[in-house]
């Protein structure tokens, strides 16, 4: 049997990382896991913005902090880890590889063609350089964990 200790769900706040992190935080209630998300921001204290680089960072942090409930926090154990770098991937192997993480969830939008190639994909790197395996989730996706949210509401209505 696998043993899932600590799992980390890298977010850039889209509908993909959302529902990666359902995924996490159902994959941690079912094996006792504490939960990491985390966050990878640009480093804007290196490029010219009209807008306080200190100020940014700050509300991407609150941004990150709304991620996680109080349920997430009493129950996995949830932090939020906000890293700053230009090279998000690096920054989340690196991260996982430093705190012991069992297991990297992150969405994917799942480029295909010339923007696969322009863009590259986040993913894709941390699927290649991760010290630990890495489950990916696509947007949309079929649903095969339903939001916790949703749950008792879907159960309490009449059929």
């Amino acid at each position: 049997m696998i043993a899932l200790k600590r799992i980390l769900v890298a977010t850039d706040f889209g509908p993909a990382a959302e529902a990666a992190l359902t995924y996490g935080r159902a994959l941690a209630k079912n094996f006792g896991a504490t939960l990491t998300v985390m966050h990878v921001a640009e480093n804007f204290f290196l490029r010219a913005t009209i807008a306080d680089p200190h100020a940014l960072k700050a509300a991407v942090a609150r941004r990150l902090e709304e991620r996680l409930t109080a349920e997430d926090r009493r129950a996995l154990h949830a932090r939020a880890v906000l890293e700053t770098s230009d090279q998000p991937a690096d920054a989340i192997t690196t991260y996982a590889k430093q705190a012991e993480i069992d297991l990297i969830v992150m969405g994917t939008h799942g480029r295909h063609g010339i923007s696969h190639l322009l863009v590259g994909s986040v993913a894709e790197h941390v699927v290649r350089t991760a010290s630990c395996p890495v489950l990916t989730v696509k947007h949309p996706e079929h649903e095969f964990v339903i939001p916790d949210a949703a749950g008792p509401q879907q159960e309490a209505r009449p059929s």
